[in-house]
């Protein structure tokens, strides 16, 4: 990570550092799930949310329709992690009322590119580092597993 500047930015952060990430654990479910980036999410004029990427259920109208439920929504913030979980509450009670016929549990990402901290709406933080790859993309897959889980559960009600 030396050579160049990859985190000067969210944005920067979003594509150098947490997206390759993100592609490489969503390749495994992408049959089931599409990953949106930087997509909008609103409930009415007053509540919406705009993370970096959400993993959403694939529609069965195609790859260009953004379908629901949501189960993950990812956002980065240049080392200012609170103000990243307060944007993510605020996105999470849009995807909860968005999902409102399905029960299913949003899982929040809030990362720096470098570390990554993981929720359900606990608030029980444990922050994750670019230098234990295998821990992190152990932890991208669980939240990818159990969005998967909920979908499969979806299907057989």
């Amino acid at each position: 990570m030396g050579d160049g500047v990859v985190d000067n930015s969210e944005f920067a952060i979003c594509e150098n550092l947490i997206y390759p990430i993100l592609k490489e654990v969503w390749k495994i479910y992408r049959q089931d799930f599409i990953l949106w980036s930087h997509k909008s999410l609103s409930c009415g004029e007053q509540l919406s949310g705009f993370p970096e990427y959400i993993l959403a259920k694939c529609s069965p109208l195609g790859k260009v329709v953004f379908d629901r439920p949501h189960f993950i929504l990812v956002e980065a913030k240049q080392d200012n992690f609170e103000m990243g979980w307060a944007q993510f509450l605020a996105e999470m009670i849009v995807a909860q009322k968005l999902n409102s016929e399905n029960r299913v549990i949003v899982f929040g990402i809030v990362s720096n590119g470098t570390t990554w901290q993981f929720d359900k709406f606990t608030r029980n933080i444990t922050p994750f580092t670019i230098y234990e790859l295998d821990k992190l993309f152990a932890v991208v897959n669980f939240v990818f597993k159990q969005s998967e889980i909920q979908l499969n559960n979806l299907v057989v009600m």
